[in-house]
């Protein structure tokens, strides 16, 4: 399950992925990020809470989020991982080769930190 909001007038997205991720998490989000898209072109940012990465609940929802990275990734600026997990760094370093977005690690106390780098 990923708990999301949408800021429009900033054009940040917020994920928190709370338990194994759904394909149906990923239809969910599309739904509200591609008619932004539409009327927006981009995202300025995104904001990915998390204090471990929860993982897939099948084959299907792995599947459905890399078709919706694949979808998606050219519409947004920047990537703000907000973890205190390790794999903050690996996913700053190793996911920048696969996304055209900037991408950063920041620890959960810098949450602010993170969505004021999106808007600079």
């Amino acid at each position: 399950m990923i708990e999301y909001d949408l800021d429009e007038a900033r054009g940040i997205l917020h994920v928190r992925p709370a338990e194994p991720l759904e394909q149906s998490d990923f239809w969910k989000l599309s739904g509200v990020v591609d008619p932004f898209l539409a009327r927006e072109g981009d995202l300025t940012g995104l904001i990915v809470e998390a204090r471990n990465f929860p993982g897939w609940a099948s084959f299907g929802a792995m599947v459905a989020h890399v078709r919706f990275v694949r979808d998606h990734h050219r519409h947004i600026k920047k990537i703000a991982v907000v973890t205190d997990s390790a794999l903050g760094d690996l996913a700053e370093h190793l996911i920048s080769h696969f996304v055209s977005a900037e991408i950063r690690h920041f620890e959960p106390k810098d949450i602010g930190v993170a969505r004021q780098w999106i808007l600079t």
